[in-house]
């Protein structure tokens, strides 16, 4: 089994460490963009083109499944790239957890960039999933950028700013880009400061993108199977090894010592 997963940077290893959690058998196609990164200031006509070639590389690999673990590629791109590569692979995109957010009735945070922010696909799916719930759209400019470069004092100015615009009522906070998963840490200690305690729950995607995609491949689960799967890295289509910056972060370090070669 291989699955493939694409996104501008880093961000893809929140989905990527989930799917090895879920299948240690499984080899993994890390691809992304670092030479077109950000992808969020650029047109949706720009954006696509880049992330059709970063999905292209991974393609060319022979994946079972691609996973688009990118949330701005995902609300602009996803028509596009179901076009160019299904049905001979399937691809899942990264949708905002905003109907499990929405469920419980509270009063609900999406954190975002500011691409998807405002976007009618956000707003979209505001209205079919939280109708009547309170929800805040929290724009987070350089949060991503911060993230993907491990820059913790930028991480921590992004952070404290999208926390100020957060109501500090807030009950459940969606992680709207797939970059934020990787800091949960410092953005639930903000949060905290903001709300005056920890009474609020954290929605993001990895997790059930990786379950879906597996599901459409009619594989399941298996996590206690041996970690026997291989890693490829794709860095704006060059096979490459895993960026440093990658390291900062636990979900990275599930990968250290993998090494990285050109799949077949």
């Amino acid at each position: 089994m291989k699955i493939a997963l694409m996104d501008s940077g880093i961000g893809l290893l929140a989905a990527a460490a989930a799917m090895r959690r879920l299948r240690p058998d499984a080899d993994l196609v890390l691809s992304s963009d670092p030479d077109g990164m950000p992808w969020g200031p650029r047109t949706p006509a720009d954006l696509t083109g880049r992330a059709l070639d970063v999905a292209r590389a991974a393609a060319a690999l022979r994946p079972d499944a691609l996973i688009v673990a990118c949330n701005t590629a995902s609300v602009h791109s996803l028509p596009a790239l179901r076009a160019a590569l299904e049905p001979g692979i399937p691809v899942i995109g990264t949708v905002p957890a905003i109907k499990p957010a929405a469920s419980a009735g509270g009063r609900v945070a999406i954190w975002a960039t500011p691409a998807t922010t405002g976007s009618p696909y956000q707003r979209d799916l505001i209205r079919a999933f939280a109708a009547g719930v309170p929800v805040t759209e929290v724009p987070c400019p350089g949060l991503a950028d911060a993230v993907q470069h491990a820059d913790e004092e930028a991480v921590v100015r992004a952070v404290a700013a999208a926390a100020a615009l957060t109501p500090p009522d807030v009950t459940d906070v969606v992680l709207g880009c797939t970059h934020y998963e990787l800091v949960e840490a410092p953005i639930r200690a903000a949060l905290i400061e903001r709300t005056g305690g920890n009474g609020f729950v954290f929605h993001g995607s990895a997790e059930a993108v990786a379950g879906q995609a597996l599901r459409r491949i009619g594989a399941r689960p298996e996590p206690g199977l041996p970690r026997t799967g291989g890693l490829t890295v794709l860095l704006s289509g060059r096979p490459s090894e895993l960026p440093a910056e990658v390291l900062g972060y636990a979900e990275g370090r599930l990968f250290a010592g993998s090494g990285a070669t050109v799949g077949q």
